[in-house]
């Protein structure tokens, strides 16, 4: 398997041209579904294989079980921001280096499991609520630009379904 492969194994982020409101459904099932794919991911695996990188000078399955918590709260967070102020600019986080802090790299994955349960129950159920015109609202990225919720949705949504492939694949390379 090439490198870029085992970076992008479902392949890189494409923002979509539109989203429709079945695509909304779509991406709402897979935030839906993402706590329960990341639990059957590491199900049995030991601290040793919790500890393996996806991929060469990449994270471990401990640190991408983390880094989905972090990044997710963050896009919750934006969510909220975006419906109750007019257009913020977000604040960016060193995804990086809090990977390396030690909780990251040496905590059990269990609190971040459960924390993606009850986050993304949320965060589901207020996107369930929004109409067109709430779905159209934006922030600002300091890298990327504007967003809009719906392009916010579509992004979270590959991303969840991007680490747990990097954790399925190397399952699959490794043979557990």
């Amino acid at each position: 398997m090439a490198h870029s492969e085992r970076q992008y194994p479902i392949g890189p982020f494409e923002p979509p041209a539109s989203i429709s409101a079945a695509d909304r459904t779509r991406y709402l099932k897979h935030m839906q579904a993402l706590p329960a794919t990341m639990r059957t991911a590491v199900a049995g695996l030991t601290d040793a294989r919790l500890d393996t990188p996806y991929r060469p000078a990449g994270w471990t399955v401990r640190q991408v079980v983390h880094h989905l918590a972090d990044s997710h709260m963050n896009g919750y967070m934006r969510f909220r921001w975006t419906l109750t102020e007019d257009e913020p600019s977000i604040k960016t986080y060193d995804e990086e280096g809090w990977a390396e802090f030690d909780d990251a790299r040496h905590m059990s994955v269990v609190p971040s499991l459960a924390l993606l349960d009850a986050l993304h129950a949320r965060w589901v159920r207020l996107c369930r609520s929004l109409s067109k015109a709430m779905w159209e609202q934006a922030y600002h990225h300091p890298e990327s630009g504007r967003m809009t919720l719906e392009d916010a949705l579509a992004l979270y949504a590959w991303h969840g379904r991007h680490h747990a492939a990097h954790i399925t694949m190397l399952r699959e390379r490794e043979g557990w």
